[in-house]
């Protein structure tokens, strides 16, 4: 005989047609509402990961992961400084840079401009900027030729492109026979780059080689503003900047990413948690539609559950075929949901883009969601959660009707028979 009985009956009656039609539909509901509830949230999941995943990469193709200032503002022997912060085992790479403020003007046109002076050589080793120029590279800046690389918006509105020139008025100034005069410069156009909208470093932000920096802005000798780090993982800047801020007590000042930054993940995390939280709902909902079939399943099979009891049966076999049945119809549901959820994750944006195009109407908005396209990072960690916790719901769900079954009393059962 096929053992252990309770999972050959409880795969029976998934298996079986029933003369109550209702039953069959509560059961078809259930699965097809755990299903549906997966697909849903694996694919909302989805869409979330590819939100933070395209915002982390906007930000920190730019933004800074760890930041070493001096209190003054000015680092001298940022060299030293360097040596030691890249023996931090989570340390990959460091660059000192200049920051200035300024205004470009053409024709007639101005507009203010953050200056960022940089060392070429080093700048691709902190930054992540690979596909983000339009025109010209880091290395296209030469020291004392006085070139700028500009963001698209600010070339586009200048109308300048590589080879092009502008003029940056500096905030230091000059005296002269006719008074204090702020300090114009004529910068060659060297390249273009382009990041995107929502945190304005394609309209107010240029790079200028450090050492046309330090003359722009009046430093002296090998000072530079601070020095930037890149660190192996994103979330390992905050234990980075706390050892530096240990090792060097209030000597220098370090900042890190979550500064300026940390809120903005913060809220994208919660989200992600709260869409969790209210699609598990779906499947809660389904998982009632489970209960209330095997409820009935049970008081259909009460002649059945009596026939097995007289013929030596236990409650623990009996609420086993009932855990097997309720638990095999959340299993099916949960692996439709997957299948479904990991299809629609991969192919959310075409679907989306697809539609954008047949109704000519545009669902994501760059200026408000910083992304002009629907984007979509399947997570199996996420996958494996869901599907966890799919399951466990489907198995709480069979645990009373199960129990209700094992209690059942032959004799009572079989009295109307």
């Amino acid at each position: 005989m096929f053992k252990p009985l309770s999972f050959f009956i409880g795969l029976r009656y998934v298996r079986a047609k029933r003369q109550n039609g209702f039953i069959s539909f509560i059961s078809l509901a259930s699965l097809l509402g755990i299903a549906l509830g997966v697909t849903v949230l694996i694919t909302v999941l989805s869409v979330m990961n590819g939100f933070d995943q395209q915002i982390r990469q906007k930000i920190f193709s730019l933004a800074d992961q760890v930041t070493i200032i001096a209190p003054r503002g000015h680092l001298s022997q940022w060299h030293e400084i360097a040596e030691q912060a890249e023996k931090h085992p989570f340390v990959l790479a460091s660059a000192p840079y200049i920051n200035g403020e300024g205004m470009i003007s053409k024709s007639g046109h101005m507009l203010p401009v953050m200056i960022k002076g940089i060392m070429p050589e080093k700048q691709d080793e902190v930054a992540n900027m690979k596909g983000k120029f339009v025109s010209g590279q880091f290395g296209d800046l030469k020291a004392g030729e006085f070139g700028i690389i500009l963001g698209s918006q600010l070339a586009w509105q200048f109308q300048v492109g590589v080879g092009d020139k502008v003029t940056l008025v500096s905030p230091q100034v000059t005296v002269s026979p006719m008074g204090v005069m702020p300090r114009y410069k004529r910068m060659v156009v060297k390249g273009v780059f382009q990041v995107g909208s929502g945190f304005g470093f394609d309209s107010t932000l240029g790079f200028v080689h450090l050492a046309d920096a330090r003359k722009l802005f009046g430093l002296t000798g090998d000072a530079v503003t601070g020095l930037r780090l890149k660190v192996d993982d994103l979330y390992h800047a905050i234990p980075v900047s706390q050892a530096l801020k240990k090792q060097w007590q209030f000597a220098y000042r370090v900042t890190n990413w979550t500064e300026d930054y940390g809120q903005l993940f913060s809220a994208i995390r919660m989200e992600k948690t709260m869409m969790l939280l209210v699609m598990m709902l779906i499947i809660t909902i389904a998982a009632f539609n489970l209960v209330s079939m095997l409820v009935m399943m049970v008081v259909d099979k009460q002649s059945e559950i009596a026939i097995l009891r007289t013929q030596g049966a236990t409650k623990r076999m009996i609420t086993g075929i009932f855990i097997i049945q309720g638990l095999s119809i959340g299993i099916m549901g949960t692996v439709l949901g997957v299948l479904g959820g990991v299809v629609l994750s991969w192919y959310a944006p075409d679907i989306v883009a697809w539609l954008e195009t047949v109704i000519r109407t545009h669902f994501v908005n760059e200026n408000i969601y910083w992304i002009d396209h629907l984007p979509s990072a399947l997570s199996w960690s996420d996958v494996g959660l869901v599907a966890g916790l799919t399951l466990i719901m489907s198995l709480l769900a069979t645990l009373y009707p199960a129990y209700r079954a094992g209690s059942t009393q032959p004799a009572q059962a079989l009295r109307y028979e």
